[in-house]
């Protein structure tokens, strides 16, 4: 049996490197520039014509939705700085003030044909193609090869499907979830013993830099949404790319929360050193507490994520019974905090926001609201949707309603019955 497993690990290991959209996408370009080249040496006068290659690989874009979407654009932007660098290798060649000249006329041409963002791109590909062209009288079939490149280019986006960047998008949306649990778990375990001013002022940049954790996140999420956006790949994507970036702005709204709380928990510390944050019941009750709604944000983190598990069902029934359980700790929390203020008001402001911003996590995290939040999002991405593209959508509504907006509608009901 080890024998089998052993063999069977270079497979495996190769199956997964397939799947990997870097690896996809790699393979989509380095198709495309050898189907360009290809094509050019048949069509082609020139002996190595390598501006098609070139133009293929500047053409293909990391996703459908930005190659439909930016595809002319860029083709634009190639053939205007193509045609710049052709027009300076019949005059002078490639010298260093020549390639000074390349730049500015590059940039001159981008803006004047209106490529918009890819006005830098104009002078990129002059300066690589000036590179290549140096005899004058290949210009034409530079302008050939330039052509061929694009259609190349975006024939290959189009037949061969660009990977889907969800899973990426979901690993990371965990990754966040997964800090913010560890970083609620030792300020849980700080709070229900002493806690030096210094190690709570340590938790709460902790929580700031979660920020820096975000940006992360929204771009890797940024690119799934795009890389579902008309990919034939995918048949929900509005569904995928609504459930995906409302978990991501609950996650947000949950480090915000956790941030103050941190703050919270500072200036308690200040307050009070060298004495604990609080007595020996309640700093037990914050710390299960926190144990708990950390075990919850990853659950939640799951949740959302379950269109790439497929463990909706599982994570939602794990997710519902762990805030059960945080609400009843926050109850005797409550009960506990109300305590310590009648024998001593002189922190109740403070007390009274630790409660207050673990209500804030609690509700965020709550199933109903999620639910309820999704629904609203989809009604107003698909009314956009529909202002913009009537006809389609009309078309795409009629043939199918997603399953998970069903399962979150019905989930929904029960919850409110």
């Amino acid at each position: 049996m080890r024998d089998v497993r052993e063999w069977a690990a270079p497979l495996v290991r190769f199956v997964r490197l397939h799947r990997d959209p870097a690896v996809v996408q790699a393979l989509r370009s380095a198709t495309a520039a050898t189907v360009a080249y290809v094509v050019a040496l048949r069509l082609s006068p020139e002996a190595a014509p390598l501006t098609a290659p070139l133009t293929a690989l500047l053409v293909v874009q990391v996703t459908l939705y930005s190659t439909l979407t930016t595809g002319i654009r860029r083709v634009n932007s190639v053939v205007a700085g193509v045609l710049v660098a052709i027009a300076f290798s019949l005059l002078v060649g490639l010298t260093w003030w020549s390639l000074a000249l390349v730049i500015l006329a590059a940039l001159a041409v981008g803006h004047l044909v209106r490529v918009d963002e890819f006005v830098n791109e104009v002078a990129i590909s002059a300066m690589l193609v000036l590179g290549v062209t140096t005899v004058g009288n290949t210009a034409w079939a530079r302008v050939l090869e330039t052509l061929i490149g694009a259609v190349v280019g975006l024939g290959c986006n189009l037949l061969l499907a660009p990977p889907v960047w969800v899973g990426e998008a979901g690993a990371s949306i965990e990754g966040l979830a997964r800090r913010v649990r560890q970083l609620m778990l030792r300020m849980g375990e700080e709070a229900a013993g002493r806690t030096p001013v210094e190690h709570a002022t340590e938790r709460l940049h902790e929580a700031r830099r979660l920020d820096h954790d975000i940006v992360e996140v929204d771009a890797a999420l940024r690119q799934a949404e795009d890389s579902l956006r008309l990919n034939p790949r995918v048949k929900e994507g509005l569904l995928h790319r609504v459930v995906l970036r409302t978990g991501l702005d609950t996650l947000e709204i949950c480090t915000v929360v956790l941030r103050v709380l941190a703050r919270t928990f500072t200036d308690l510390a200040k307050e009070r050193d060298p004495d604990p944050l609080f007595g020996p019941q309640t700093g037990a009750a914050v710390e299960q507490l926190l144990s708990e709604i950390a075990d919850a944000v990853v659950s939640f983190a799951v949740l959302v994520t379950a269109d790439v598990s497929q463990n909706a069902d599982a994570a939602e029934s794990r997710l519902t019974a762990e805030l059960r359980q945080a609400s009843a700790t926050r109850d005797k929390l409550a009960q506990l905090l109300l305590e310590e203020v009648q024998r001593d008001a002189s922190q109740w402001q403070l007390e009274g926001a630790v409660l207050t911003e673990v209500n804030r996590i609690l509700d965020e995290l709550d199933t109903e609201h999620r639910s309820r939040r999704l629904l609203e999002e989809l009604d107003r991405t698909s009314r956009e949707q529909r202002e913009r593209m009537p006809r389609l959508t009309r078309l795409r509504d009629s043939l199918h309603v997603p399953a998970q907006l069903r399962r979150d509608r019905t989930a929904s009901g029960r919850q409110s019955r």
